[in-house]
């Protein structure tokens, strides 16, 4: 089994595909003509992005807003999380955590999204 795509529900696709190229330098790969579906460039396992209205057209019930506890999160990996961080930032992300060395050796930061996203900035493990 592969892990082939995880779809976040979003007001406005283009919208999120668009601060997402800014934020963390992801570029966009599939942009359905509608703008309703979208896909980053994000290897072999692709984040995409599906617009809530989308969703609920096809009968599904779909969280409308953030939560205000989310139960995941999406993790960008490099080499300058104070960087990346700062560029998220400047691109309309807001800062929850600030850089941090971890005891296991590893540096993580955490920013939110506009749509809501908690998103972890980290370096690679060990």
């Amino acid at each position: 089994m592969k892990l082939r795509y995880i779809i976040l529900y979003v007001s406005e696709p283009r919208a999120t595909v668009d601060f997402y190229t800014r934020a963390f330098g992801v570029e966009p790969g599939f942009v359905h003509p509608s703008g309703d579906y979208a896909e980053m460039v994000t290897g072999e396992t692709k984040l995409a992005f599906s617009a809530i209205s989308l969703m609920q057209s096809l009968g599904k019930t779909v969280a409308e807003a953030p939560v205000e506890r989310p139960s995941f999160e999406i993790a960008f990996e490099v080499v300058d999380v104070a960087a990346a961080v700062a560029r998220a930032v400047e691109a309309g992300a807001a800062l929850v955590s600030a850089p941090a060395k971890m005891d296991w050796g590893q540096t993580i930061a955490y920013v939110r999204a506009p749509e809501g996203t908690l998103v972890e900035i980290c370096t690679p493990v060990g």
